[in-house]
């Protein structure tokens, strides 16, 4: 039984299954045409492998697979399927409260997660503190936050998870996913999305990259105004016009309209920049 304050909603049907399957390459049908790769080289890591429902699809990988699921009702029997397939262990725990690279020990990551709609976000972020590690993240997620992973600059969708999740990845819309797939349905539609990794997040240290993503929060404070508005806390407003000019950008740029490439210039020309707020310049 699903329960309702975990945010459950099981995988029960096997044709979605196996369209997912194949989707991540784990399928037979799908792992006979797939770059073949040592399976010593890379694991598995399931968050939330509930009754097993795709369980079973990455154990067909031959990888290494460690399932992590917080719901004690469960473990049992994920556990008795460990004593028949050795390439599994399951951790019974809360994944945000995991260092998933310790678990891996030194393999690359493979992820794959039926993630509770309610702390997608979180999750999310989890993972990007283990981005180095980690090659590629399969999640299914509520459809309107996967539109929000995957939206462009200039979009309603487009905002701080975008360039959050573009930022560290390559995110890619792969399938939709009915209610009915489910059980319990959810009263939403579901989308699988594939997170590649590295993105630009790779070429700065993790404390900047952290900045550079606190920078960008304070850019979406308020997303109707321009971005010389909302950063008056780091940057004149005078200033950081000049800035969006000197980028060839729009003086009364928004958020919503940069690209993570435009973030990442307007992010290192102001901190670079003398700080030139302050009561007497503001405008």
């Amino acid at each position: 039984m699903a329960r309702q304050k975990l945010g459950q909603h099981f995988l029960s049907d096997p044709g979605w299954r196996e369209k997912i399957a194949r989707a991540i390459r784990v399928s037979p049908h799908s792992i006979a045409s797939a770059p073949q790769f040592s399976t010593a080289d890379f694991c598995w890591i399931e968050i939330g492998a509930g009754h097993g429902e795709m369980t079973h699809h990455l154990l067909k990988s031959g990888a290494p697979v460690i399932a992590i699921e917080l719901d004690g009702s469960l473990i049992s029997a994920l556990q008795r399927l460990a004593q028949t397939h050795p390439n599994l262990t399951v951790v019974p725990a809360d994944v945000l409260e995991t260092d998933l690279s310790s678990l891996a020990s030194g393999r690359r990551m493979r992820v794959y997660g039926n993630l509770p709609y309610y702390i997608t976000s979180p999750i999310l972020h989890h993972f990007f503190q283990h981005a180095a590690h980690i090659d590629e993240a399969h999640i299914v997620i509520q459809f309107e936050v996967a539109a929000r992973l995957t939206a462009r600059p200039s979009t309603s969708q487009y905002g701080y998870l975008s360039v959050a999740t573009q930022f560290y990845s390559r995110p890619e819309f792969v399938l939709r996913l009915p209610p009915a797939a489910f059980r319990p349905p959810p009263e939403v539609a579901s989308a699988l999305v594939t997170l590649r990794f590295p993105g630009q997040a790779a070429t700065m240290p993790s404390a900047d990259a952290a900045k550079f993503l606190d920078f960008v929060k304070a850019c979406f404070a308020q997303k109707r105004k321009t971005l010389s508005n909302n950063l008056r806390p780091l940057s004149a407003p005078e200033r950081t016009r000049q800035i969006l000019s000197d980028l060839k950008l729009r003086e009364d740029a928004r958020s919503e309209q940069l690209t993570v490439a435009q973030f990442l210039a307007l992010y290192r020309a102001i901190s670079s920049a003398p700080s030139a707020a302050g009561p007497g310049n503001r405008s």
